[in-house]
């Protein structure tokens, strides 16, 4: 027992005279961990201010971070070697390779994510403000995050979209250039002259609010439907979509009145349906096989079928005259 107690109190006293061995070390790790901190926050600064002088808010965001841990992983480095002075820097970079290549594997989609939406901030195919179509997707770009682009859709709901997704599939940026196209086809009678039409169309819209003059707007015929003669109108309005619709709206509605006051015909859509008697005796040769009854020497009379001649031609009663002999008529 005397013994057990002797090798504890020995064990104890060893661990007191280790702490205060290594009691400077971790004094000088706490100071190196506080200077790492200050020294992180100082370079977000700065990186912040860098990039938001050149109007890069969300690029100065993720560099900021990015740079902030990368300064506290550094001094956690030194505090490692600073606490364990047997392990070298080399033995923790080393370690560390190994570490980041099974971090790498268990967080491959947040890395993706994280450099395709560092390169988007860097080649900026779009901004914070522009208006873009991704995939399904159509709405205004409020940011552009480490993991995802959020964008805030025409009717106030906000969808967030992997920036990997953003980076390898197909975006429309209506917001691109200053001016946008849009296009509206109007169908009139097929007797209404054309180029009357085009020119009434074009002096409607020609000077109406949000119609830029340059490039001018333009209607000409397009199209020969079922029941209209389809003539494309054509303007450019300012590239937001707020624009864009209320001048559709303003264009339809000066381009209807024009052509109703101008007595252009605004036809709804028509089917003509073509009933054909085929037992008219102007009906070319009767005695061929048409629709309706066989080849034969006796055709129907004109205006009825005669059932009798039927059953001569073909060897079979008609299906009515049929239905009366069972019936017993």
């Amino acid at each position: 027992m005397e013994a057990d107690t002797r090798i504890s109190l020995d064990r104890i006293e060893g661990y007191i005279e280790g702490f205060w061995w290594i009691l400077p070390n971790l004094g000088i790790a706490v100071v190196v961990l506080v200077i790492s901190l200050i020294a992180a926050n100082v370079v977000r600064q700065a990186v912040l201010r860098v990039f938001k002088r050149r109007s890069r808010p969300d690029l100065a965001a993720m560099l900021a971070g990015a740079a902030r841990w990368g300064v506290i992983g550094l001094g956690l480095l030194i505090v490692a070697t600073i606490i364990f002075p047997s392990i070298s820097p080399a033995d923790l970079l080393s370690t560390l390779g190994i570490g980041s290549i099974a971090i790498g594997f268990a967080f491959k989609d947040i890395l993706q994510n994280w450099l395709a939406g560092l390169l988007i901030l860097l080649r900026q195919p779009f901004r914070q403000g522009d208006q873009i179509i991704v995939g399904k997707h159509e709405g205004t770009v409020e940011h552009i995050e480490a993991r995802a682009t959020l964008i805030k859709t025409y009717d106030g709901r906000r969808v967030i979209i992997p920036n990997s997704s953003v980076y390898t599939d197909a975006v429309t940026v209506n917001t691109a250039f200053p001016l946008r196209r849009s296009q509206y086809d109007v169908g009139i009678g097929y007797g209404d002259d054309i180029d009357q039409a085009c020119g009434i169309i074009i002096n409607a819209i020609r000077g109406l609010e949000g119609v830029a003059d340059d490039p001018p707007p333009e209607a000409f015929a397009w199209e020969l439907a079922g029941s209209t003669v389809n003539v494309r109108v054509r303007w450019w309005t300012h590239s937001k979509r707020s624009e864009v619709v209320r001048v559709q709206g303003r264009v339809v509605g000066a381009v209807k009145k024009a052509l109703t006051e101008a007595g252009i015909d605004l036809p709804y859509p028509t089917n003509v349906v073509l009933l054909h008697d085929q037992t008219e005796e102007v009906d070319g040769n009767r005695h061929r096989q048409r629709e309706g009854w066989p080849a034969g020497d006796h055709p129907p009379a004109h205006g009825h079928r005669n059932e009798a001649m039927f059953e001569e031609d073909t060897g079979h009663l008609p299906a009515e005259r049929m239905a009366r002999k069972r019936r017993g008529s």
